[in-house]
């Protein structure tokens, strides 16, 4: 079989490139590759299709995309509409996200508003959020806020709870424990549609046996039960009453659409994941909650100078990448450009911890260091905190990974002032 890539035109570099190429589409498993590397005037971004030329009817056309570092830190930051042309709706910003994260930290402001902000600007307001939980336009599932039409791709996987096929020993432990309080669940479920929603002190604890843990939720029987029904999909968080969940039937809370069979829901998912990355990994080390890979959505890419493959949405290829205009833009430290620390590492050149948890004099950028955006590179962290009961914004420090020329400075303090009229907060620097 011949693979034809599309790269560069003069002879001397169409060589060079094409051992490169072959090495690197050698990672690609399953397939026999052999180069070919012709000239194309036409092609002036650097994209390697790699086009079977004599397939058999078995063996299926494949495209291999080859992408500058960036052009694929261009598709990331496109992706996540951190470019220069703003949305302006947030229903449109989740749908498009496909979820905005719950944290309890407000350091600066809920993780979830952050997010909203960093895409819509001051214009944007928490009560939008607000609105869009209490009428059910969102809903929350895992602490995560999804568009209510997307709870039909995740229905099928409950009804499989633990897992299909031969499960892991943590499986069939966690099933156990849910079988031995089944009592306890039936009374959970009785009195939530009896009187739900309920917050979870007002449910009872008839477990038989408790749930053991070295961590805080040793004997929170309730608590970890809940956590079970909501992955079988009998109950769901009804809304909350400050910060506690308020707890209720799942199907008073998830619409009633038809659900959609496990593996077509899981290749939507990882389809709709791909299209708001832009760009990641088919194969990732687990996450909680939200996996970070994208299975075989979209179609494979290589990046120079990065090892492996990348799965790309093709949709992001046909935006020329010499017309990107970027922006200024403060990150949530739980934004998903920067959520999988790998792949801001590999594709961006970002290293970044969230140091929350560390002693102070361990921490390097701060408590809750926001990353900065600037164009399609992440080239810094603003250690800040909101001092609401002074009215402050408090800047501690502005940690530049690259020196700021003027006109980042400018923009950076354009946004730290943004940040802080958005907080109805005044700055205030250090010294």
């Amino acid at each position: 079989m011949t693979i034809c890539g599309l790269v560069c035109s003069a002879e001397h570099a169409r060589e060079r490139h094409a051992k490169g190429l072959s090495a690197q589409l050698a990672q690609v498993k399953g397939w026999p590759w052999r180069i070919c590397v012709m000239a194309s005037a036409r092609q002036s971004h650097r994209h390697a299709l790699a086009t079977v030329l004599t397939p058999s009817p078995s063996i299926p056309v494949v495209t291999v995309h080859q992408l500058s570092p960036t052009e694929a830190r261009r598709i990331a930051v496109r992706a996540q509409l951190l470019d220069s042309a703003r949305p302006t709706d947030l229903l449109d910003v989740v749908r498009h996200l496909t979820m905005l994260q719950l944290d309890p930290t407000a350091a600066i402001a809920p993780n979830a508003d952050l997010v909203a902000w960093s895409r819509l600007g001051s214009g944007y307001s928490p009560a939008e959020l607000t609105k869009a939980l209490d009428d059910r336009t969102l809903i929350e599932l895992h602490a995560l806020l999804r568009p209510s039409e997307d709870l039909a791709l995740y229905r099928a996987e409950m009804a499989q709870w633990p897992g299909v096929g031969q499960l892991h020993n943590w499986q069939v432990e966690l099933r156990e424990w849910v079988r031995a309080n089944d009592a306890c669940r039936l009374d959970i479920l009785d009195r939530l549609g009896s009187a739900g929603p309920l917050l979870s002190r007002e449910l009872p604890d008839t477990c038989k046996v408790p749930w053991k843990s070295t961590g805080w939720t040793n004997n929170q029987n309730v608590i970890k039960l809940l956590g079970f029904m909501v992955q079988r999909g009998e109950v769901a968080v009804a809304g909350r009453k400050g910060r506690e969940r308020l707890w209720d039937l799942a199907t008073r809370v998830y619409p009633d659409d038809p659900i959609i069979p496990a593996e077509e829901a899981l290749r939507a998912r990882n389809e709709r994941r791909l299209h708001a990355l832009g760009i990641a990994r088919a194969r990732a080390p687990d996450a909680p909650v939200e996996p970070a890979d994208v299975g075989e959505a979209g179609e494979p890419a290589l990046v120079e100078g990065v090892k492996g493959q990348w799965r790309v949405d093709p949709s992001w290829l046909g935006q020329p990448f010499s017309k990107f205009t970027g922006r200024a833009a403060l990150l949530s430290p739980f934004d998903r450009l920067i959520h999988d620390r790998n792949r801001a590492v590999e594709l961006i050149g970002f290293e970044y911890q969230l140091e929350m948890y560390k002693p102070v004099a361990a921490r390097r950028w701060g408590y809750f260091a926001l990353p900065i955006l600037y164009g399609d590179q992440l080239i810094g962290k603003l250690d800040a905190i909101a001092d609401r009961k002074a009215g402050l914004l408090r800047v501690n420090a502005i940690h530049q990974d690259v020196p700021f020329d003027p006109a980042m400075s400018a923009a950076v303090d354009h946004e730290i002032k943004d940040l802080a009229d958005w907080l109805e907060l005044t700055v205030a620097l250090p010294g």
